[in-house]
């Protein structure tokens, strides 16, 4: 359910700004989007485990919030980070 180092490495590298860049909400949402793929998968054979559904709602929460402050901060970056994850339809 959690991500490998060497998955996050890649998200940090393909979304980061800079090299080493962790902190930047395109990097947040990308690796909390890799979490909430991975939780999915789980609850499809794992469907009454409602604890680590909490812990998925709560991860949602996160990434909306981090593409809340996103679009209001730079309405590009936002666009760009969305078409690439495929977050909206």
């Amino acid at each position: 359910m959690s991500i490998t180092q060497e998955r996050k490495d890649a998200l940090v590298k393909e979304h980061g700004r800079v090299s080493g860049d962790t902190g930047s909400p395109e990097v947040q949402v990308a690796i909390l989007t890799e979490r909430i793929t991975n939780l999915t998968e789980h609850f499809k054979t794992h469907a009454k485990d409602n604890h680590s559904r909490r812990g998925l709602l709560m991860l949602v929460n996160k990434r909306r919030s981090l593409l809340d402050y996103l679009r209001k901060k730079d309405e590009g970056r936002y666009a760009d980070l969305i078409a690439k994850l495929g977050l909206r339809k």
